[in-house]
C-alpha cells in the first residue's frame, strides 16, 4: 500500500474464541491482497490460543494488523477496528466465514461503477452445518427512507448481512455500533446507512457464512429490555418521516420474542407476545407467517 494514498478496503475482523476457524478468515484475505487493501484483526480479549495464531500472522504477513483488547463484545471490536483504519470503505469479516476468491475484485469494480455508494450489498453462500450451500442474492434497495426502512425492518425484503456487505467508513463513524446491545447490534448501523446514502448491488457472491449452532443461539434473558433497547437505538438515527414506523417496528421485535418463545417451548411468554405484538400493530401482527402460528397455539396444535 503506497504510505502516501490511504487504502480503498479496510477489511476488519473481530475475532473472540475462534482460533480454530481463524486462519480459514484470514487466508481467504490475504489469497487476493492488493495495495489498496488493509487488514486489521481486533482480538477481543480472547482466552483460547487466539493470540497465537495472531502472532505467527503478522510474523508471516506484515500487513496484518492485530489490536487487542479486554473481551468488550463484537460491537466494541467492530467500533475499534473502524476508528484504527485508513480506507474509505470497510469490510467487516466474521473470523469464522471467509471471503471468496473475487471478492475484493468484484467489490473495486462496483465501486469504480457507483462512486458515490454509501454501503455495497453483494451475494453469498450461505453453509448449514452439513455442508449444505445456498446462494443469496441481494435484493434491490431503492426509494424513499421509509419506503426503504419499512421494507428492510418489517417486510423483510432487503438483506444485510457483514462479510458481503460494503460500508463507506465515514457513516460508520457517524453511526458505530450500539456497545450496549449484545444482539442485534448490527440492526440500528445497518438501518442507518440504508437511508444515508445510495446503495449498489453485485451478483457476485462475496462471502461464505458459515451457519452453526454457536452462531444460531438465542439468549432469552432480559429478553424484553433487550428487545426496548434495539427498538430506541434503531430509531434514534433514523429521519423523521421514518418515525411512524416506529410502533410497527415495536410489534415487529415481540413477534420475534413470540417465536422465540415456541421455539422454546414456553407457550405462556408466547401468547404473552402475540397478544402484545397484535395490540401495537394489527397489521404487523396478522401476516400469515405469524398468524398461522398464533391460530395453532390458541387451538393447542403448537
Amino acid at each position: 500500500m503506497n504510505a502516501e494514498q490511504p487504502p480503498l478496503i479496510s477489511v476488519i475482523i473481530p475475532a473472540y474464541n475462534y482460533a480454530h476457524l481463524l486462519p480459514r478468515a484470514l487466508d481467504s484475505v490475504l489469497a487476493q491482497w492488493a495495495d489498496d487493501i488493509e487488514l486489521l484483526v481486533i482480538n477481543d480479549g480472547s482466552t483460547d490460543n487466539t493470540a497465537d495464531v495472531l502472532a505467527d500472522y503478522a510474523q508471516r504477513y506484515p500487513q496484518v494488523q492485530v489490536i487487542s483488547q479486554a473481551n468488550a463484545g463484537a460491537a466494541a471490536a467492530r467500533n475499534h477496528g473502524i476508528r484504527l483504519a485508513h480506507g474509505r470503505y470497510a469490510l467487516l469479516l466474521d473470523a469464522d466465514d471467509e471471503l471468496l476468491p473475487e471478492a475484493l475484485a468484484s467489490l473495486r469494480q462496483t465501486l469504480q461503477a457507483n462512486p458515490d455508494a454509501g454501503l455495497v450489498l453483494g451475494a453469498q453462500l450461505s453453509v448449514t452445518a452439513d455442508g449444505r450451500e445456498r446462494l443469496r442474492l441481494p435484493t434491490p434497495a431503492s426509494g424513499s427512507p421509509r419506503q426503504l426502512i419499512r421494507r428492510y425492518l418489517l417486510e423483510k425484503k432487503i438483506s444485510i448481512s457483514h462479510c458481503c456487505t460494503l460500508f463507506r467508513r465515514d457513516l460508520l463513524l457517524q453511526r458505530p455500533y450500539p456497545e450496549q446491545l449484545r444482539t442485534g447490534e448490527d440492526i440500528p448501523v445497518f438501518a442507518y446507512l440504508l437511508v444515508s446514502a445510495p446503495v449498489a448491488l453485485t451478483k457476485q457472491p462475496l462471502a461464505r457464512i458459515h451457519k452453526h449452532a454457536g452462531s444460531l443461539r438465542h439468549n432469552r434473558d432480559d429478553e424484553e429490555a433487550v428487545a426496548q433497547g434495539m427498538l430506541r437505538e434503531v430509531f434514534a438515527s433514523l429521519p423523521a418521516e421514518c418515525q411512524p414506523l416506529r410502533k410497527r417496528y415495536e410489534a415487529q421485535r415481540y413477534l420475534s420474542l413470540f417465536r422465540a418463545a415456541l421455539l422454546a417451548d414456553d407457550k405462556p411468554a408466547a401468547k404473552r407476545f402475540y397478544r402484545h405484538a397484535l395490540g401495537l400493530s394489527p397489521l404487523q401482527a396478522l401476516r400469515w407467517s405469524y398468524l398461522k402460528k398464533a391460530v395453532r397455539l390458541a387451538s393447542g396444535l403448537a
